[in-house]
């Protein structure tokens, strides 16, 4: 296997680490107004995440980094391309992290509700954006023989991925609410468990449509193996959280996350981003490269950097794993 090789699979798994983790992230913020009742049970879900919700962020940079160094023409024609949704995304973090931080800075009603809000709406569009933004990049787009966007916003607004956009969007509700049953306690989890249930059900209806269209249009037998294990995982995952199962529960939901975003990888290899107009003038790991050199010295460095990052975060959701309910939240933080 050659250098590029391992870098495209070494990006699909930064990219389904971010998903897997800011996943349940986001979903999490969505249900601050989907489950809340109140401002307490709000600073519960919050709190669920919390500690965590910057250093899932740092997915996302490594996988930009890594792209920007690995395959320079990819990440030329991409930012280019997808400038606007990638914009909204951008700002969307940016907001939501100054929403985290700054939430309980005042005491005030309104302060504190007016970044709740943009906590919600910070989560929803980028979870509805990245399935857009991903669901092009299979599809493919409009791509001209210098490598460069040749089409317009509109182009990227398409069915197949508009329903790329409500999967992730499902599915990251879900994920979430299945990590809100694992994490909390009393009243909020229970609701939180019988919410799972309907947004399973949602969830597995958008994503086996969008999978197995996704498969009829560029699958081959490998991406079918994934689409099946996102499937059952899904499927699975309800199962375990009707039976009170909570780690099982994650853990499939998390796997469904896995197994789906891999299966976009697998039908882009080894291309990394198709062209419409001909598909001549489709990136690829070789043409969208950098030198085998700058490869080389990429995989040393990740090879010293990955592992102390994953203990470190590991390390972390191990210190904050106890579930938390609004018994926990003291009356001065609750307005």
């Amino acid at each position: 296997m050659e250098l590029h090789d391992v870098w495209f699979v070494l990006i699909a798994v930064l990219w389904i680490g971010y998903f897997f983790l800011e996943g349940f992230d986001f979903g999490v913020g969505i249900l601050t107004r989907l489950l809340a009742r109140d401002r307490t049970e709000r600073r519960v879900l919050i709190n669920t995440i919390g500690p965590v919700w910057d250093g899932n962020e740092v997915w996302l940079i490594t996988a930009g980094g890594a792209t920007f160094a690995a395959f320079p023409e990819w990440y030329a024609t991409l930012f280019s391309g997808f400038y606007l949704p990638l914009l909204v995304i951008l700002l969307c973090l940016i907001v939501r992290g100054v929403a985290f931080e700054y939430r309980a800075k005042r005491p005030g009603e309104s302060w504190q509700r007016n970044w709740e809000t943009a906590i919600f709406w910070t989560s929803l569009l980028p979870a509805f954006l990245w399935g857009v933004v991903f669901g092009n990049i299979v599809r493919g787009v409009k791509i001209d023989r210098h490598f460069e966007y040749a089409g317009g916003i509109g182009d990227l607004l398409n069915p197949y991925a508009l329903l790329g956009g409500l999967v992730t969007l499902a599915l990251f509700t879900f994920h979430g609410t299945v990590f809100t049953v694992l994490k909390t306690v009393g009243d909020i989890r229970e609701r939180a468990r019988g919410l799972a249930l309907v947004l399973g059900v949602v969830t597995a209806v958008l994503a086996s449509a969008f999978l197995l269209w996704t498969q009829a249009a560029h699958g081959d037998d490998t991406s079918l193996v994934a689409l099946i294990v996102a499937v059952l995982a899904l499927l699975a995952a309800l199962a375990a959280n009707r039976a009170g199962r909570d780690g099982r529960a994650f853990a499939l939901s998390g796997l469904t996350v896995v197994a789906a975003v891999a299966m976009l990888f697998l039908t882009l290899f080894p291309e990394v981003m198709p062209s419409l107009l001909n598909a001549d003038w489709s990136l690829t790991v070789t043409n969208a490269s950098s030198t085998p050199y700058t490869l080389k010295i990429m995989t040393w460095c990740a090879g010293i950097a990955t592992p102390i990052i994953l203990l470190y975060q590991s390390w972390t959701y191990w210190v904050f794993r106890k579930r938390i309910g609004t018994q926990h939240i003291a009356p001065d933080t609750a307005h």
